[in-house]
Protein backbone atom coordinates (compact mmCIF):
# COMPACT_ATOMS: atom_id res chain seq x y z
CA UNK A 1 0.00 0.00 0.00
CA UNK A 2 1.41 3.31 -1.00
CA UNK A 3 1.05 5.18 2.31
CA UNK A 4 1.64 8.54 0.65
CA UNK A 5 -0.49 8.60 -2.18
CA UNK A 6 -1.57 11.70 -3.49
CA UNK A 7 -5.28 9.72 -4.00
CA UNK A 8 -7.95 9.06 -2.17
CA UNK A 9 -7.39 5.21 -1.94
CA UNK A 10 -9.44 2.85 -0.91
CA UNK A 11 -8.78 3.00 2.92
CA UNK A 12 -9.94 6.48 3.03
CA UNK A 13 -13.19 5.74 1.49
CA UNK A 14 -13.36 3.29 4.46
CA UNK A 15 -12.42 5.22 6.94
CA UNK A 16 -14.66 7.99 5.24
CA UNK A 17 -18.01 5.52 5.07
CA UNK A 18 -17.51 4.06 8.88
CA UNK A 19 -17.22 7.37 10.43
CA UNK A 20 -19.71 9.15 8.81
CA UNK A 21 -22.10 6.17 9.71
CA UNK A 22 -20.49 6.60 13.58
CA UNK A 23 -21.45 10.10 13.87
CA UNK A 24 -24.98 9.47 12.50
CA UNK A 25 -25.33 7.26 15.24
CA UNK A 26 -23.88 9.72 17.95
CA UNK A 27 -26.57 12.11 16.55
CA UNK A 28 -29.22 10.05 16.41
CA UNK A 29 -28.64 9.03 19.98
CA UNK A 30 -27.96 12.05 21.23
CA UNK A 31 -31.79 13.58 19.57
CA UNK A 32 -33.62 10.33 21.24
CA UNK A 33 -31.51 10.63 24.62
CA UNK A 34 -33.16 14.55 24.40
CA UNK A 35 -36.62 13.90 23.10
CA UNK A 36 -37.26 11.25 25.61
CA UNK A 37 -36.14 13.56 28.22
CA UNK A 38 -38.60 16.21 27.13
CA UNK A 39 -41.46 13.83 26.44
CA UNK A 40 -42.32 15.08 23.20
CA UNK A 41 -41.71 17.92 20.78
CA UNK A 42 -40.90 21.25 21.75
CA UNK A 43 -40.39 24.00 19.38
CA UNK A 44 -37.83 26.24 21.73
CA UNK A 45 -35.37 22.76 21.96
CA UNK A 46 -35.44 22.37 18.60
CA UNK A 47 -34.81 25.62 17.26
CA UNK A 48 -32.10 26.95 19.88
CA UNK A 49 -31.06 23.96 22.11
CA UNK A 50 -31.46 24.27 25.81
CA UNK A 51 -29.09 25.08 28.90
CA UNK A 52 -26.07 23.82 27.11
CA UNK A 53 -22.35 23.57 29.18
CA UNK A 54 -20.41 26.72 28.40
CA UNK A 55 -17.74 24.75 26.39
CA UNK A 56 -20.26 22.97 24.10
CA UNK A 57 -22.21 26.69 23.34
CA UNK A 58 -18.35 27.86 22.59
CA UNK A 59 -18.05 24.60 20.01
CA UNK A 60 -21.12 25.56 18.30
CA UNK A 61 -20.09 29.09 18.47
CA UNK A 62 -16.84 27.99 16.59
CA UNK A 63 -18.48 25.60 14.59
CA UNK A 64 -21.55 27.78 13.49
CA UNK A 65 -18.74 30.03 11.72
CA UNK A 66 -16.84 27.57 10.24
CA UNK A 67 -18.24 26.61 6.87
CA UNK A 68 -16.81 25.71 3.37
CA UNK A 69 -16.15 29.58 3.14
CA UNK A 70 -13.21 28.78 5.06
CA UNK A 71 -12.40 25.74 3.89
CA UNK A 72 -12.32 27.05 0.04
CA UNK A 73 -12.37 30.95 0.39
CA UNK A 74 -9.88 31.65 3.80
CA UNK A 75 -7.44 28.84 2.62
CA UNK A 76 -7.91 30.46 -1.07
CA UNK A 77 -7.26 33.66 -0.16
CA UNK A 78 -4.09 32.90 2.21
CA UNK A 79 -2.75 31.10 -1.38
CA UNK A 80 -3.69 34.56 -3.48
CA UNK A 81 -3.59 37.52 -0.69
CA UNK A 82 -1.55 35.98 2.52
CA UNK A 83 -2.65 37.94 5.70
CA UNK A 84 -4.52 40.43 4.20
CA UNK A 85 -7.65 38.70 4.66
CA UNK A 86 -6.66 37.73 8.59
CA UNK A 87 -8.21 40.67 10.13
CA UNK A 88 -11.71 39.22 9.54
CA UNK A 89 -10.93 35.79 11.30
CA UNK A 90 -8.45 37.41 13.93
CA UNK A 91 -11.22 38.35 15.78
CA UNK A 92 -11.75 36.27 18.62
CA UNK A 93 -11.51 39.44 20.49
CA UNK A 94 -15.01 40.28 19.28
CA UNK A 95 -16.65 37.63 20.54
CA UNK A 96 -15.92 38.51 24.10
CA UNK A 97 -18.39 42.27 23.30
CA UNK A 98 -20.96 39.44 23.05
CA UNK A 99 -20.39 37.76 25.97
CA UNK A 100 -19.41 40.65 28.51
CA UNK A 101 -21.50 43.45 26.81
CA UNK A 102 -24.68 41.78 24.98
CA UNK A 103 -24.87 39.00 26.83
CA UNK A 104 -26.66 40.63 29.94
CA UNK A 105 -28.95 42.77 27.86
CA UNK A 106 -30.14 39.92 26.10
CA UNK A 107 -30.38 38.35 29.30
CA UNK A 108 -32.54 41.13 30.29
CA UNK A 109 -35.15 41.05 27.69
CA UNK A 110 -35.51 37.62 27.87
CA UNK A 111 -36.67 38.13 31.76
CA UNK A 112 -38.78 41.08 30.74
CA UNK A 113 -40.41 39.05 27.45
CA UNK A 114 -40.78 35.82 29.53
CA UNK A 115 -39.37 33.55 26.83
CA UNK A 116 -36.42 32.50 24.44
CA UNK A 117 -35.68 36.20 21.90
CA UNK A 118 -34.65 36.30 18.59
CA UNK A 119 -32.99 39.78 16.83
CA UNK A 120 -36.37 40.87 16.01
CA UNK A 121 -37.76 40.57 18.78
CA UNK A 122 -35.13 42.93 20.84
CA UNK A 123 -35.60 45.84 17.99
CA UNK A 124 -39.88 44.87 18.71
CA UNK A 125 -39.46 45.66 21.97
CA UNK A 126 -36.90 48.51 21.76
CA UNK A 127 -37.85 50.25 18.43
CA UNK A 128 -41.40 49.51 16.65
CA UNK A 129 -42.49 46.12 15.15
CA UNK A 130 -41.56 47.04 11.82
CA UNK A 131 -38.19 47.74 13.06
CA UNK A 132 -38.28 44.02 13.85
CA UNK A 133 -40.01 43.01 10.65
CA UNK A 134 -37.66 44.27 8.72
CA UNK A 135 -34.48 42.93 10.49
CA UNK A 136 -35.96 39.10 9.39
CA UNK A 137 -36.81 40.12 6.35
CA UNK A 138 -33.29 41.32 6.11
CA UNK A 139 -31.73 38.56 7.79
CA UNK A 140 -33.52 36.37 5.89
CA UNK A 141 -32.67 37.74 2.65
CA UNK A 142 -29.21 37.64 3.61
CA UNK A 143 -29.45 34.04 4.18
CA UNK A 144 -30.54 33.02 1.21
CA UNK A 145 -28.33 35.22 -1.29
CA UNK A 146 -25.08 34.92 0.64
CA UNK A 147 -24.77 32.07 3.87
CA UNK A 148 -26.48 29.09 1.90
CA UNK A 149 -25.50 29.73 -1.44
CA UNK A 150 -22.05 30.49 -0.62
CA UNK A 151 -21.41 27.52 1.38
CA UNK A 152 -22.86 25.26 -0.76
CA UNK A 153 -20.96 26.48 -3.76
CA UNK A 154 -17.65 26.51 -2.00
CA UNK A 155 -18.66 23.26 -0.50
CA UNK A 156 -18.86 22.13 -4.05
CA UNK A 157 -15.19 22.97 -5.52
CA UNK A 158 -14.19 21.57 -1.99
CA UNK A 159 -15.19 18.19 -2.61
CA UNK A 160 -14.11 18.72 -6.30
CA UNK A 161 -10.80 19.18 -5.88
CA UNK A 162 -10.44 16.92 -2.90
CA UNK A 163 -13.01 14.00 -3.62
CA UNK A 164 -13.24 14.72 -7.76
CA UNK A 165 -16.79 14.49 -7.33
CA UNK A 166 -18.64 16.98 -10.20
CA UNK A 167 -18.80 20.59 -8.46
CA UNK A 168 -22.59 20.02 -9.00
CA UNK A 169 -23.53 16.86 -7.91
CA UNK A 170 -21.09 17.98 -4.51
CA UNK A 171 -23.23 21.48 -4.16
CA UNK A 172 -26.38 19.80 -4.09
CA UNK A 173 -25.80 16.87 -2.32
CA UNK A 174 -24.53 18.83 0.56
CA UNK A 175 -27.36 20.67 0.60
CA UNK A 176 -29.54 17.95 0.01
CA UNK A 177 -27.98 16.22 2.67
CA UNK A 178 -27.67 19.03 5.09
CA UNK A 179 -31.50 19.91 5.02
CA UNK A 180 -32.62 16.49 5.45
CA UNK A 181 -29.63 16.53 8.72
CA UNK A 182 -31.73 20.15 10.24
CA UNK A 183 -35.15 18.96 9.49
CA UNK A 184 -34.95 15.84 11.59
CA UNK A 185 -32.40 17.13 14.32
CA UNK A 186 -32.83 20.78 14.87
CA UNK A 187 -30.67 22.60 17.23
CA UNK A 188 -29.54 19.34 18.98
CA UNK A 189 -28.90 17.80 16.35
CA UNK A 190 -26.51 20.72 15.22
CA UNK A 191 -24.98 21.39 19.07
CA UNK A 192 -23.84 17.29 18.96
CA UNK A 193 -22.52 17.89 15.23
CA UNK A 194 -20.61 20.86 15.98
CA UNK A 195 -19.18 18.93 19.21
CA UNK A 196 -17.84 15.88 17.26
CA UNK A 197 -16.73 17.68 14.52
CA UNK A 198 -14.84 20.63 16.44
CA UNK A 199 -11.64 18.47 17.71
CA UNK A 200 -11.81 16.31 14.35
CA UNK A 201 -10.96 19.53 12.33
CA UNK A 202 -9.01 21.44 14.68
CA UNK A 203 -6.40 18.19 14.65
CA UNK A 204 -6.75 17.89 11.29
CA UNK A 205 -6.37 21.13 10.00
CA UNK A 206 -2.68 21.28 12.44
CA UNK A 207 -1.76 18.12 10.54
CA UNK A 208 -1.88 19.73 7.07
CA UNK A 209 -0.41 23.13 8.71
CA UNK A 210 2.40 21.18 10.34
CA UNK A 211 3.25 18.35 7.30
CA UNK A 212 2.72 20.67 5.09
CA UNK A 213 5.56 22.98 6.81
CA UNK A 214 7.58 19.62 7.27
CA UNK A 215 7.38 19.39 3.24
CA UNK A 216 7.80 22.47 2.39
CA UNK A 217 11.39 22.53 4.61
CA UNK A 218 12.22 19.19 3.76
CA UNK A 219 11.51 17.41 7.23
CA UNK A 220 12.05 20.74 9.41
CA UNK A 221 9.04 22.81 10.35
CA UNK A 222 10.84 26.18 11.10
CA UNK A 223 12.52 25.58 7.47
CA UNK A 224 9.60 25.32 5.92
CA UNK A 225 7.88 27.66 8.00
CA UNK A 226 10.74 30.05 6.60
CA UNK A 227 10.21 29.04 3.09
CA UNK A 228 7.30 29.91 3.24
CA UNK A 229 7.69 33.64 4.08
CA UNK A 230 10.30 34.11 1.90
CA UNK A 231 7.95 32.71 -0.63
CA UNK A 232 5.37 34.84 0.25
CA UNK A 233 7.45 37.95 0.92
CA UNK A 234 8.23 37.61 -2.93
CA UNK A 235 4.99 37.58 -3.99
CA UNK A 236 3.05 40.33 -4.96
CA UNK A 237 5.72 42.77 -7.18
CA UNK A 238 8.09 41.99 -4.44
CA UNK A 239 5.93 43.95 -1.96
CA UNK A 240 4.74 40.64 -0.18
CA UNK A 241 1.36 38.95 1.28
CA UNK A 242 2.44 38.25 4.66
CA UNK A 243 1.64 41.36 6.48
CA UNK A 244 -1.67 42.58 7.31
CA UNK A 245 -1.60 46.31 6.42
CA UNK A 246 -0.72 47.60 3.19
CA UNK A 247 -0.54 51.25 3.16
CA UNK A 248 1.92 52.08 0.05
CA UNK A 249 -0.54 53.03 -3.14
CA UNK A 250 1.59 50.71 -5.28
CA UNK A 251 1.31 47.92 -3.76
CA UNK A 252 -0.87 45.75 -5.68
CA UNK A 253 -3.00 45.32 -2.43
CA UNK A 254 -3.75 48.75 -1.50
CA UNK A 255 -6.90 49.32 -4.03
CA UNK A 256 -8.47 46.82 -1.80
CA UNK A 257 -7.26 47.03 1.47
CA UNK A 258 -6.03 50.46 1.70
CA UNK A 259 -4.04 51.09 4.73
CA UNK A 260 -5.60 51.09 8.27
CA UNK A 261 -9.12 51.38 7.19
CA UNK A 262 -9.27 47.69 6.61
CA UNK A 263 -9.40 47.65 10.75
CA UNK A 264 -12.01 49.06 11.30
CA UNK A 265 -14.05 47.81 8.27
CA UNK A 266 -13.44 44.27 9.24
CA UNK A 267 -14.00 45.42 12.84
CA UNK A 268 -17.62 46.63 11.40
CA UNK A 269 -18.67 43.82 9.65
CA UNK A 270 -17.25 41.58 13.04
CA UNK A 271 -19.35 43.66 15.44
CA UNK A 272 -22.59 42.64 13.60
CA UNK A 273 -21.69 38.55 12.57
CA UNK A 274 -20.61 37.99 16.37
CA UNK A 275 -22.46 40.47 18.30
CA UNK A 276 -26.05 41.01 16.85
CA UNK A 277 -26.64 38.16 14.39
CA UNK A 278 -29.06 35.84 14.82
CA UNK A 279 -27.07 32.99 13.43
CA UNK A 280 -24.11 33.03 16.00
CA UNK A 281 -26.17 34.76 18.97
CA UNK A 282 -28.92 32.04 18.94
CA UNK A 283 -25.85 29.99 19.67
CA UNK A 284 -25.72 31.75 23.59
CA UNK A 285 -29.81 32.19 23.99
CA UNK A 286 -30.89 28.68 24.16
CA UNK A 287 -31.91 29.73 27.94
CA UNK A 288 -34.54 29.06 29.53
CA UNK A 289 -36.36 32.09 31.03
CA UNK A 290 -37.05 31.89 35.01
CA UNK A 291 -32.82 30.33 35.69
CA UNK A 292 -30.44 31.79 37.70
CA UNK A 293 -29.31 35.07 35.85
CA UNK A 294 -26.13 34.42 36.97
CA UNK A 295 -25.61 30.96 36.21
CA UNK A 296 -27.08 31.56 32.44
CA UNK A 297 -25.02 34.52 31.99
CA UNK A 298 -21.89 33.08 33.31
CA UNK A 299 -22.74 29.98 31.07
CA UNK A 300 -23.13 32.52 28.46
CA UNK A 301 -19.99 34.46 28.74
CA UNK A 302 -17.62 31.81 29.46
CA UNK A 303 -18.95 29.97 26.00
CA UNK A 304 -18.15 33.10 24.47
CA UNK A 305 -14.62 33.38 26.07
CA UNK A 306 -14.10 29.72 24.44
CA UNK A 307 -15.06 30.80 21.07
CA UNK A 308 -12.72 33.23 21.49
CA UNK A 309 -9.36 30.98 21.77
CA UNK A 310 -11.33 29.08 19.01
CA UNK A 311 -11.69 31.92 16.83
CA UNK A 312 -7.74 32.82 16.93
CA UNK A 313 -7.28 28.76 15.03
CA UNK A 314 -8.64 29.49 11.66
CA UNK A 315 -5.75 31.47 10.35
CA UNK A 316 -3.69 28.64 11.31
CA UNK A 317 -5.75 25.91 9.94
CA UNK A 318 -6.82 27.35 6.61
CA UNK A 319 -5.02 31.02 5.73
CA UNK A 320 -1.37 29.83 6.65
CA UNK A 321 -1.97 26.31 4.80
CA UNK A 322 -2.91 28.50 1.69
CA UNK A 323 -0.04 30.32 1.97
CA UNK A 324 1.81 27.00 2.23
CA UNK A 325 0.31 26.09 -0.71
CA UNK A 326 1.48 28.53 -3.05
CA UNK A 327 5.38 28.40 -1.78
CA UNK A 328 4.83 24.45 -2.44
CA UNK A 329 3.16 25.40 -5.79
CA UNK A 330 6.59 26.88 -7.05
CA UNK A 331 7.95 23.31 -6.70
CA UNK A 332 6.75 21.38 -9.44
CA UNK A 333 7.18 18.01 -8.19
CA UNK A 334 4.97 19.24 -4.58
CA UNK A 335 1.55 17.93 -6.45
CA UNK A 336 0.28 21.29 -5.75
CA UNK A 337 -0.36 23.59 -9.60
CA UNK A 338 -1.56 26.67 -8.62
CA UNK A 339 -1.86 30.03 -10.81
CA UNK A 340 -3.09 32.83 -8.47
CA UNK A 341 -5.06 34.77 -11.08
CA UNK A 342 -7.27 31.98 -11.22
CA UNK A 343 -9.53 32.15 -8.50
CA UNK A 344 -10.58 28.84 -8.54
CA UNK A 345 -7.17 27.30 -8.61
CA UNK A 346 -6.51 28.90 -5.43
CA UNK A 347 -10.01 27.68 -3.90
CA UNK A 348 -8.86 24.80 -4.42
CA UNK A 349 -5.70 24.89 -1.91
CA UNK A 350 -6.56 23.98 1.23
CA UNK A 351 -8.40 20.37 -1.08
CA UNK A 352 -5.06 19.97 -2.61
CA UNK A 353 -3.14 20.23 0.43
CA UNK A 354 -5.36 17.50 2.18
CA UNK A 355 -4.81 15.31 -1.06
CA UNK A 356 -1.35 15.67 -1.40
CA UNK A 357 0.16 16.00 1.91
CA UNK A 358 -1.73 13.40 4.45
CA UNK A 359 -0.98 9.71 4.43
CA UNK A 360 -3.42 7.35 3.91
CA UNK A 361 -5.68 6.69 6.47
CA UNK A 362 -5.32 10.02 7.79
CA UNK A 363 -7.23 11.77 4.60
CA UNK A 364 -10.28 9.60 5.51
CA UNK A 365 -10.28 10.94 8.98
CA UNK A 366 -9.23 14.61 8.38
CA UNK A 367 -12.27 14.44 5.64
CA UNK A 368 -14.66 13.32 8.02
CA UNK A 369 -14.13 16.23 10.60
CA UNK A 370 -14.31 18.24 6.84
CA UNK A 371 -17.60 16.79 6.13
CA UNK A 372 -19.25 17.28 9.22
CA UNK A 373 -18.05 21.00 9.23
CA UNK A 374 -19.51 21.92 5.69
CA UNK A 375 -22.93 20.43 7.20
CA UNK A 376 -22.82 22.16 10.99
CA UNK A 377 -22.68 25.56 9.20
CA UNK A 378 -24.95 25.18 6.54
CA UNK A 379 -27.61 23.44 9.44
CA UNK A 380 -26.81 26.59 11.61
CA UNK A 381 -27.85 28.84 8.70
CA UNK A 382 -31.25 26.77 7.82
CA UNK A 383 -32.29 26.03 11.24
CA UNK A 384 -31.37 30.14 12.01
CA UNK A 385 -33.98 31.15 8.78
CA UNK A 386 -36.63 28.39 10.47
CA UNK A 387 -36.16 29.76 13.51
CA UNK A 388 -36.53 33.73 12.41
CA UNK A 389 -39.98 32.44 10.38
CA UNK A 390 -41.44 30.63 13.18
CA UNK A 391 -40.84 33.35 16.03
CA UNK A 392 -41.44 36.25 14.30
CA UNK A 393 -43.94 35.32 11.53
CA UNK A 394 -45.75 32.40 12.34
CA UNK A 395 -45.67 32.36 15.65
CA UNK A 396 -47.83 35.10 16.25
CA UNK A 397 -50.23 34.86 13.46
CA UNK A 398 -51.13 31.33 14.12
CA UNK A 399 -51.03 31.47 18.46
CA UNK A 400 -51.73 28.57 20.55
CA UNK A 401 -50.75 25.80 18.11
CA UNK A 402 -49.33 23.21 19.17
CA UNK A 403 -45.44 22.68 19.82
CA UNK A 404 -45.39 19.82 17.37
CA UNK A 405 -47.35 22.20 14.66
CA UNK A 406 -44.67 25.05 15.21
CA UNK A 407 -41.90 22.34 15.10
CA UNK A 408 -43.36 21.17 11.64
CA UNK A 409 -43.65 25.03 10.02
CA UNK A 410 -39.78 25.58 11.38
CA UNK A 411 -39.21 22.16 9.42
CA UNK A 412 -41.08 23.34 6.09
CA UNK A 413 -39.58 27.26 6.32
CA UNK A 414 -36.18 25.10 6.05
CA UNK A 415 -37.16 23.09 2.98
CA UNK A 416 -38.45 26.36 1.59
CA UNK A 417 -34.47 28.31 1.93
CA UNK A 418 -33.24 24.75 0.19
CA UNK A 419 -35.21 25.76 -3.17
CA UNK A 420 -34.18 29.56 -2.66
CA UNK A 421 -30.64 28.86 -2.15
CA UNK A 422 -29.96 26.72 -5.30
CA UNK A 423 -32.34 28.84 -7.19
CA UNK A 424 -29.92 31.80 -6.59
CA UNK A 425 -26.69 29.62 -6.98
CA UNK A 426 -26.65 30.16 -10.73
CA UNK A 427 -27.32 34.02 -10.94
CA UNK A 428 -24.61 34.06 -7.89
CA UNK A 429 -21.94 31.95 -10.12
CA UNK A 430 -22.27 34.76 -13.01
CA UNK A 431 -21.72 37.69 -10.60
CA UNK A 432 -17.69 37.70 -10.21
CA UNK A 433 -15.55 36.64 -7.52
CA UNK A 434 -17.04 34.83 -4.86
CA UNK A 435 -15.29 35.84 -1.53
CA UNK A 436 -15.13 39.38 -2.51
CA UNK A 437 -19.11 39.14 -2.93
CA UNK A 438 -19.50 37.36 0.10
CA UNK A 439 -17.50 40.38 2.08
CA UNK A 440 -19.16 42.99 -0.37
CA UNK A 441 -22.93 41.93 0.61
CA UNK A 442 -21.71 42.11 4.43
CA UNK A 443 -20.17 45.74 4.62
CA UNK A 444 -23.38 46.74 3.22
CA UNK A 445 -25.44 45.01 5.80
CA UNK A 446 -23.42 45.49 8.87
CA UNK A 447 -23.53 49.37 9.46
CA UNK A 448 -27.15 49.50 10.00
CA UNK A 449 -27.46 46.37 11.91
CA UNK A 450 -24.34 47.88 14.33
CA UNK A 451 -25.83 51.47 14.53
CA UNK A 452 -29.29 50.18 15.45
CA UNK A 453 -28.19 47.43 18.01
CA UNK A 454 -25.45 49.67 19.67
CA UNK A 455 -27.74 53.40 19.69
CA UNK A 456 -30.45 50.57 20.92
CA UNK A 457 -28.97 49.04 23.76
CA UNK A 458 -26.48 51.87 25.16
CA UNK A 459 -28.74 55.10 24.37
CA UNK A 460 -32.15 55.86 25.67
CA UNK A 461 -32.47 58.93 23.99
CA UNK A 462 -32.77 57.57 20.45
CA UNK A 463 -36.41 57.20 19.59
CA UNK A 464 -38.46 53.99 18.05
CA UNK A 465 -38.77 55.75 14.66
CA UNK A 466 -35.20 56.59 14.72
CA UNK A 467 -34.31 52.84 15.14
CA UNK A 468 -36.54 51.87 11.87
CA UNK A 469 -35.24 54.85 9.66
CA UNK A 470 -31.98 53.76 10.86
CA UNK A 471 -32.30 50.44 10.22
CA UNK A 472 -34.37 50.27 6.72
CA UNK A 473 -32.67 53.55 5.35
CA UNK A 474 -29.12 51.90 5.67
CA UNK A 475 -30.13 48.49 4.37
CA UNK A 476 -31.64 50.47 1.48
CA UNK A 477 -28.37 52.60 0.99
CA UNK A 478 -26.83 49.42 0.81
CA UNK A 479 -29.04 47.72 -1.73
CA UNK A 480 -28.52 50.87 -3.90
CA UNK A 481 -24.61 50.53 -3.38
CA UNK A 482 -25.20 46.43 -4.48
CA UNK A 483 -26.86 47.23 -7.66
CA UNK A 484 -24.14 49.90 -8.87
CA UNK A 485 -21.58 46.80 -7.85
CA UNK A 486 -23.17 44.85 -10.09
CA UNK A 487 -23.49 47.03 -12.79
CA UNK A 488 -19.72 48.49 -12.54
CA UNK A 489 -18.13 45.19 -11.31
CA UNK A 490 -17.30 46.18 -7.95
CA UNK A 491 -16.53 50.14 -9.28
CA UNK A 492 -13.82 48.51 -12.08
CA UNK A 493 -16.16 50.03 -14.71
CA UNK A 494 -17.71 53.25 -15.38
CA UNK A 495 -21.50 54.09 -15.72
CA UNK A 496 -22.39 57.18 -18.92
CA UNK A 497 -25.34 58.55 -19.19
CA UNK A 498 -26.97 62.20 -17.38
CA UNK A 499 -28.77 59.82 -14.74
CA UNK A 500 -24.94 58.79 -13.59
CA UNK A 501 -22.92 62.22 -13.72
CA UNK A 502 -21.00 63.35 -10.72
CA UNK A 503 -21.96 60.27 -8.99
CA UNK A 504 -18.65 58.36 -8.76
CA UNK A 505 -17.91 59.02 -5.82
CA UNK A 506 -20.75 56.38 -4.61
CA UNK A 507 -19.92 53.70 -6.54
CA UNK A 508 -16.51 54.20 -6.89
CA UNK A 509 -15.16 54.49 -3.04
CA UNK A 510 -13.31 51.63 -2.32
CA UNK A 511 -15.55 49.56 -0.16
CA UNK A 512 -14.01 49.54 3.17
CA UNK A 513 -14.05 53.30 2.95
CA UNK A 514 -17.86 53.40 1.81
CA UNK A 515 -19.03 51.24 4.50
CA UNK A 516 -17.33 53.17 7.52
CA UNK A 517 -18.96 56.40 6.02
CA UNK A 518 -22.62 54.72 5.35
CA UNK A 519 -22.03 53.71 9.44
CA UNK A 520 -21.52 57.67 9.90
CA UNK A 521 -24.45 58.69 7.65
CA UNK A 522 -26.78 56.22 9.77
CA UNK A 523 -25.89 56.88 13.33
CA UNK A 524 -25.93 60.72 12.20
CA UNK A 525 -29.62 59.82 10.11
CA UNK A 526 -30.90 58.08 13.60
CA UNK A 527 -30.00 61.31 16.02
CA UNK A 528 -31.36 63.81 13.88
CA UNK A 529 -34.88 61.28 13.56
CA UNK A 530 -34.39 61.34 17.47
CA UNK A 531 -34.53 65.24 17.96
CA UNK A 532 -38.04 65.23 15.80
CA UNK A 533 -40.09 62.31 17.19
CA UNK A 534 -41.44 61.04 20.02
CA UNK A 535 -39.11 59.62 22.82
CA UNK A 536 -39.17 55.79 23.74
CA UNK A 537 -42.05 54.77 26.56
CA UNK A 538 -40.97 54.09 29.38
CA UNK A 539 -41.44 50.64 29.13
CA UNK A 540 -39.01 50.78 26.68
CA UNK A 541 -36.36 52.63 28.36
CA UNK A 542 -37.19 49.86 31.58
CA UNK A 543 -36.30 47.13 29.05
CA UNK A 544 -32.24 48.35 28.66
CA UNK A 545 -31.86 49.35 32.51
CA UNK A 546 -30.26 47.18 34.94
CA UNK A 547 -32.41 46.92 38.18
CA UNK A 548 -29.59 46.47 41.32
CA UNK A 549 -30.79 42.88 41.52
CA UNK A 550 -29.60 42.46 37.80
CA UNK A 551 -26.52 44.19 38.12
CA UNK A 552 -25.78 41.90 41.37
CA UNK A 553 -26.28 38.84 39.67
CA UNK A 554 -24.42 40.07 36.41
CA UNK A 555 -21.28 40.54 38.95
CA UNK A 556 -21.59 37.68 40.76
CA UNK A 557 -21.62 35.71 37.57
CA UNK A 558 -17.56 36.35 36.45
CA UNK A 559 -14.95 35.49 38.39
CA UNK A 560 -10.53 35.42 38.30
CA UNK A 561 -10.39 33.30 35.24
CA UNK A 562 -13.54 34.52 33.36
CA UNK A 563 -10.90 37.81 33.38
CA UNK A 564 -7.72 35.84 32.84
CA UNK A 565 -9.22 34.10 29.90
CA UNK A 566 -10.66 37.05 28.21
CA UNK A 567 -7.00 38.80 28.71
CA UNK A 568 -5.11 35.91 27.05
CA UNK A 569 -7.50 36.26 23.83
CA UNK A 570 -6.95 39.54 23.46
CA UNK A 571 -3.30 39.08 23.93
CA UNK A 572 -3.14 36.20 21.76
CA UNK A 573 -4.78 38.74 19.15
CA UNK A 574 -2.48 41.13 19.79
CA UNK A 575 0.37 38.82 19.02
CA UNK A 576 -0.78 37.64 15.86
CA UNK A 577 -0.57 41.61 14.47
CA UNK A 578 2.81 42.24 16.19
CA UNK A 579 4.16 39.41 14.09
CA UNK A 580 2.24 40.18 10.39
CA UNK A 581 1.69 43.97 11.27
Amino acid sequence: MNWSSHEFIWLDWAVLAIGLLGVVAAVWYAIWKDKKAQQGEDSSAYLFGKGEPWYVIGMAIFAANIGSEHLVGLAGTGAKDGVGMAHWEMQGWMILILGWLFVPFYQLMINKMGKIITMPDFLKMRYTQRTGSWLSIITLVAYVLTKVSVTAFTGGIFFKYLLGIPFWYGAIGLIAVTAVFTVFGGMKGVMTLSTIQTPILIIGSFLVLFLGLAALGGGSIVDGWQGMMTACNAAHEGFGTTHMFHTDPADPMYPQFPGYVVFLGASIIGFWYWCTDQHIVQRVLGQVPGEDNKDVIARARRGTIAAGFFKILPCFMFLIPGMIAYALSQNPDSGIVMDITDHESTDGAFAMMVKNILPAGIKGIVTIGFVCALVASLAAFFNSCATLFTEDFYKPMKKGMSEAHYVFVGRTATVVVVILGLLWMPIMMNMGNLYSYLQDIQSLIAPAMVAVFTLGIFSKKITPKAGEWGLIGGFLVGMVRLVTNVITDSGKAAMDGAFWANTEWFWQTNWLIFECWLLVFIIALMVCVSFFTPAPTQAQVEAITFTSDFKKSIRESWGVWDIVGTLIVVGLCACFYWYFW
